[in-house]
């Protein structure tokens, strides 16, 4: 729900948004660029009868002295029969150029104000600021619904480029594009009398002016008492006319001024609301205020941006939604498949499986969670495939199942499965999956099969999970989906390193190079450190595509692009198709591969202490970690092996490191020597190290087995709960982080 209120005014409104946004820009920037031609003299500094005394000294026919909200000094003068306008020099009275607003500027703020339409205009500009407020408040929401808290809002995102971008943009310019929306409404209501904008009649006429000589204007005590800095406008007596008088605008009120005495007369200040609406004034356009002005205008700027971003993303999850053929009635289906999908890219894998499932006879049904029905009265199956949003929610299509549940009728209960889909980086892994089982459960549903999940969309884990699906049926299922990935690159091998064949785990360091041309313009790109390789960070995935599957295989990476070569540590798997292929590979021989990035996996910025735990092929990463700590933060790293003697990774590089101070301590142990022990033991060795480190402030890495990163999780909890913490707390607040895979 919360999305579609974003989400829908977004796009029914994203051409007034871009147009209001992108002339509010250019509106923003003329405070800075008029604050930069004008002298501002320090408050007390020049009083208004002393700019008038030099004014009248150049311009002798003015007849107003104006101030910008900027500080710019305009006065408009007759002289030689015509009449003229200049901007001057409050601290000589000399003009500095003609004053001559620009059309094109009141064109823009005519765009801005009213798309040009007047009355009408001016009414959808008031709708446009109300659709930013809904945008601004709701975008908040799901940000901080997303990352796990307003603690966890600034953490690193996750996503494509679009999303990253679209919440990256938004998180930046929040408070800007707030500001504005708040503002724009309040003056939209302002301009149609729905609250009041602080206007004031003018004070009373004066009767009678004093007699005697006019006095020279720069002796008059009430314009010696008013600071230039509060002055708004002055306008001259007409000519030869004692009876007039000086009319005055100031800051604090307006009055007029009488010319022989210089006393202030009929003064009436400003009350507050229109004090109030002059602020809110300034505070929407930067008129006195020139660097807020560029601040709202850089947040202006991001409107096209998360404009552009956020059609891209509609499109997206519009694309990703299947279009399920052959789908059976909901009341004469054997099997049913519910979605609950936030992105779409769920319905991908329901999809494998409603026609996997057709292909073995059945009747399916496929819907969203949210159109559970009453009552299935042919299914025997249900099948559950459901990711979680932000932290532990319901994703969008599935926010209203656990209330239609308690409609179910009774009569007839098909037997359920459920599948989650989610990223085991977030503390509450597939968590609406979970809630979803405990729900079934405790109204009296039976299941098929127990719960299972899916980490970041394995294909492989789907398939496994369709091979005990299939059991169901009495037959083999084929569930095979692959995403549609970017477009690959071509990169050769350029050397390699290998380890453990006399243990039986053959692991190779495995360094590759972008395919270049050898010629004049390509060495000189290399000369300037262009290298071909696409944008990356140690700890980011590379997935590769072997030859004869189009399922990628991914696997994370060693080094960052800058240090001109890409780097994975891989261990040869039985019977692994990719792991294979790559371990078969010869210096100067190609694969396939894309990047895909993993922003949650790396050291977080600061200068906290890391402390680094993996095993086997897991210390690729946390190697590219060290290497890149050139600031030389303390790092700790606990690492297993089977025997030094064959497989010891990253042994010379790691002895450099210790040697540079890049990594603080190693702590190397082995599970095939005498009085071998694993990591985790390791660990609790050192356990009231890691806990003072922690109480500290220390980050944590773990990069290996999912057995392996199970074993560590309890090792630490052991350790840390003498001072009342635990991994989920760590990984709540950022600090713990994981990238494990499931084979060792």
């Amino acid at each position: 729900m919360l999305r579609r209120i974003h989400s829908l005014p977004a796009l029914i409104a994203t051409l007034l948004l871009v147009v209001a946004a992108i002339s509010g820009a250019f509106l923003s920037a003329n405070p800075a660029i008029e604050r930069l031609g004008t002298s501002v003299p320090a408050n007390g500094q020049i009083s208004v009868a002393a700019l008038a005394e030099r004014v009248a000294r150049h311009y002798p026919g003015a007849e107003q002295i104006q101030r910008s909200p900027s500080g710019t000094i305009i006065v408009y003068f007759s002289q030689d029969g015509g009449t003229g306008a200049e901007r001057v020099d409050p601290l000589s009275g000399q003009g500095i150029g003609p004053y001559a607003p620009s059309p094109f500027t009141r064109w823009v703020k005519n765009l801005h104000r009213s798309f040009l339409a007047d009355t009408p205009g001016r009414a959808v500009a008031g709708v446009s600021a109300l659709i930013m407020l809904v945008l601004c408040l709701s975008g908040m929401a799901l940000l901080v619904k997303r990352v796990g808290g307003w603690r966890q809002l600034m953490r690193p995102l996750r996503g494509n480029f679009s999303q990253r971008w679209h919440a990256e943009l938004g998180r930046v310019a929040i408070f800007g594009l707030l500001l504005s929306a708040l503002t724009g409404l309040y003056m939209s209501a302002a301009t149609f009398g729905l609250v009041s904008d602080g206007a004031q009649t003018e004070p009373d006429f004066p009767g009678v002016a004093t007699t005697g000589p006019v006095a020279p204007i720069g002796t008059l005590p009430a314009l010696q008492a008013i600071d230039l800095n509060d002055l708004r406008e002055l306008v001259y007596p007409s000519p030869g006319a004692s009876e007039d008088f000086y009319s005055l605008r100031t800051a604090q009120g307006d009055g007029y001024v009488d010319q022989a005495s210089g006393a202030l007369l009929s003064w009436r200040a400003h009350d507050g609301v229109h004090k109030t609406y002059e602020l809110i004034y300034q505070l929407h356009t930067g008129e006195g205020r020139w660097w807020l002005g560029l601040l709202l205008g850089l947040s202006a700027l991001s409107v096209p941006l998360m404009a552009g971003t956020g059609v891209v993303m509609w499109w997206q999850r519009y694309r990703a939604m299947p279009r399920i053929a052959d789908n059976s009635g909901a009341q004469s289906a054997d099997t049913v498949i519910l979605v609950g999908s936030e992105s779409n890219s769920t319905w991908g894998f329901a999809k494998a499986l409603h026609d996997a499932l057709r292909e073995a006879g059945q009747r399916v049904h496929t819907a969203p969670m949210n159109r559970l029905a009453t009552q299935y009265r042919q299914a025997k199956h249900l099948f559950i495939l459901t990711s979680t949003y932000a932290d532990g929610d319901a994703p969008g299509s599935a926010n209203q199942f656990l209330a239609r549940l308690d409609r179910f009728s009774d009569s007839h209960r098909p037997r359920f499965a459920v599948l989650g889909f989610g990223d085991r980086q977030f503390p509450k892994f597939c968590q609406f999956a979970i809630d979803t089982q405990d729900a079934l459960l405790a109204r009296g549903w039976q299941q098929s099969l127990d719960l299972d999940t899916i980490d970041r969309q394995s294909t492989q884990e789907f398939a496994r999970w369709g091979e005990a699906v299939g059991q169901l049926f009495g037959r083999k299922l084929n569930l095979a989906y692959t995403h549609k990935h970017p477009p690959t690159q071509a990169l050769e091998l350029i050397s390699r390193s290998d380890y453990g064949t006399q243990v039986q785990a053959p692991t190779s360091i495995l360094r590759f190079g972008s395919i270049t041309p050898q010629n004049r313009v390509a060495r000189f790109l290399r000369r300037i450190g262009f290298n071909g390789l696409p944008r990356f960070e140690a700890g980011d995935l590379v997935a590769i595509v072997p030859p004869g599957s189009p399922v990628p295989r991914f696997y994370s990476l060693a080094s960052g692009s800058k240090d001109g070569f890409l780097e994975i540590c891989v261990r040869k798997q039985p019977g692994g198709l990719c792991s294979g292929m790559l371990h078969g590979l010869q210096r100067g021989q190609r694969i396939d591969a894309f990047i895909q990035p993993n922003p949650n996996f790396r050291p977080a910025s600061g200068k906290s202490s890391v402390i680094l735990i993996g095993a086997g092929a897991g210390i690729g990463p946390l190697a590219g970690f060290i290497r890149n700590n050139t600031d030389k933060y303390p790092m700790y790293l606990y690492w297993g092996g089977r025997d030094p003697a064959s497989d010891f990774l990253y042994e010379p590089e790691l002895g450099g490191y210790l040697a540079d101070r890049r990594l603080t301590e190693l702590h190397a142990v082995f599970s095939r020597v005498k009085q071998g022990a694993y990591v985790q033991d390791r660990v609790l060795d050192n356990a009231s190290q890691i806990r003072q480190l922690i109480e500290e402030g220390a980050q944590i890495l773990v990069c290996g087995s999912r057995a392996m990163a199970a074993s560590i999780m309890h090792a630490l909890d052991g350790i840390l709960s003498p001072i009342d913490l635990d991994v989920r707390t760590l990984k709540r607040q950022g600090r713990y982080r994981e990238d494990v895979f499931g084979y060792a």
